[in-house]
């Protein structure tokens, strides 16, 4: 009888540690995500970044707005929230300047889902300069500030710094989401854009609990 008493008291000892460390690995590395093998430093070290790497061109970064925008809105104070267009190819370029000129000028909010749509709901072509300035126009920003922004030479450096981010990133398609510079979270590997977004959160609190320690 001691014996069967001594167990059972082991048992309900080691089962909540158990389902703790069942909780832990409810996401693996290699499974449900991939470590880079290099960590890619962060725009504010102070805070945990949330980095999705989209393309305006893909139809998946359009869809994946619609689950991404509301939960990126209600994220802590410590996760600092990026976007990084990828520039596969030259043709890419126009639209990265666009995007970074819209966070140069404050107009993301009335240019991000304006360009998205004008491409995959309207089929308007947009592939320059002058085609992207219709769009800010109507966002109320003159021909000429838009122009400034756009060709400036903190543009290009900021373009340059995203291709080298992707490239750290090791990004294999748009979109996918990058936890801190460290983890990279597709929709392949997480099982849909509301999976990504549950990858991500358990990352999220995953690097705030090393960085309480």
């Amino acid at each position: 009888m001691n014996h069967w008493i001594k167990r059972i008291t082991f048992l309900m000892l080691i089962l909540p540690m158990a389902m703790c460390q069942a909780e832990t690995e409810k996401y693996q590395a290699g499974v449900h995500y991939e470590v880079l093998p290099q960590p890619i430093r962060t725009a504010d070290a102070t805070k945990i970044e949330v980095n999705e790497v989209f393309s305006y061109t893909c139809g998946h970064c359009f869809n994946f707005e619609a689950v991404l925008h509301p939960w990126s809105k209600s994220l802590a104070a410590d996760v600092d929230f990026q976007q990084t267009p990828a520039v596969w190819q030259p043709s890419l370029e126009p639209f990265a300047r666009a995007y970074y000129s819209a966070v140069m000028l404050n107009v993301l909010d009335q240019t991000h889902m304006t360009i998205f749509e004008a491409l995959h709901v309207k089929k308007q072509p947009l592939r320059s300069e002058e085609d992207f300035a219709a769009i800010f126009d109507a966002a109320g920003v003159d021909g000429l500030r838009f122009s400034k922004a756009y060709n400036s030479f903190g543009m290009t450096s900021m373009v340059n710094q995203a291709k080298a981010r992707v490239r750290g990133y090791r990004v294999q398609g748009t979109p996918e989401v990058i936890v801190n510079g460290k983890y990279r979270v597709s929709s392949r590997n997480a099982g849909g854009f509301d999976g990504m977004l549950n990858v991500a959160d358990f990352l999220i609190e995953k690097e705030r609990s090393a960085k309480a320690k």
